[in-house]
């Protein structure tokens, strides 16, 4: 009973980062209307950027990771004004091979400032608590507390607020929401800015249990790609429960079945699910 619930702690720390990251890039899809392959890049600038503010100036762990969701934001939003938007009147194959292209571009980046060297983010919660015969890295404890704090924030701050239901106005019908006024051009850096910033906090919640290197986003994003397709493109919630669902069988599957086949599992379930209901387990604009 005791391995079950180490397994049910793994799965919400796994699921937790996805949902995170599959949040950022639903809104964006929302908007966009075409899957962001940039969005794993600006995952890793996330941890990079949090990385150099502790290694470099000394920062604290939450300053750090404050610096690197603003930094990160900024760089999303410039990703679509200086690439996206020149492009809002082609055809959606030129996003996704500029997505592509700007994944390349940060990575190599990446590469040319700090190499390819493996970097490991340091953390001041290196503590263990046992609970119910469970041991519990207080990092993961961390992750998961600040994952589906971070998503309540979000919803209400899409339910409550004036600006989350533009956003939410736009991602259902862009069109129509430019014809009652909404300023199509202010929704979409702010929900560029808010998918950095969310993929830039689950890199700095996960590094600190992983290591820093340039293509870190690659698996990442493929499984966010997995999650927001499972949950039903667009869909918040769908990206949640996806996320929660891809942690889940990742951790027990690795355990009972094979860490060889770890990553494999996801890709097995979304086939699994979509032949049962191919539009996904959420239907867009679900929130």
């Amino acid at each position: 009973m005791e391995l079950f619930f180490q397994q049910v702690l793994n799965g919400l720390t796994l699921g937790s980062v996805y949902s995170l990251v599959a949040l950022g890039l639903t809104l964006v899809y929302g908007i966009l209307h075409v899957p962001n392959f940039a969005h794993g890049a600006l995952y890793m600038a996330g941890a990079y950027a949090a990385w150099w503010l502790m290694t470099s100036f000394g920062a604290n762990y939450w300053v750090a990771m404050a610096g690197a969701a603003v930094v990160v934001a900024v760089l999303s939003m410039l990703t679509d004004r200086l690439v996206f938007y020149p492009l809002r009147h082609a055809p959606e194959l030129h996003d996704m091979i500029a997505a592509i292209g700007v994944l390349l571009f940060l990575e190599a980046g990446a590469q040319a400032i700090w190499g390819a060297d493996f970097h490991r983010m340091p953390t001041p919660y290196t503590g263990i608590v046992h609970m119910f015969g469970v041991t519990a890295p207080v990092q993961r404890l961390l992750i998961i507390v600040g994952a589906f704090v971070l998503m309540l924030v979000l919803h209400l701050f899409l339910t409550r607020t004036t600006t989350g239901s533009t956003i939410i106005a736009m991602a259902q019908n862009r069109e129509g929401a430019s014809l009652v006024g909404i300023d199509a051009m202010r929704v979409t850096l702010l929900v560029f800015a808010i998918s950095g910033a969310l993929a830039a906090v689950a890199a700095v919640l996960y590094a600190p249990i992983n290591l820093v290197y340039p293509a870190m986003g690659h698996l990442v994003i493929m499984k966010a790609f997995v999650i927001i397709i499972l949950g039903g493109m667009g869909s918040i919630p769908g990206a949640i429960v996806g996320g929660m669902i891809i942690g889940f069988a990742e951790s027990f599957g690795a355990y009972y079945v094979s860490t060889d086949y770890k990553d494999i599992i996801a890709f097995v379930l979304l086939v699994a699910i979509l032949s049962l209901r191919p539009q996904g387990l959420f239907t867009k604009g679900a929130h």
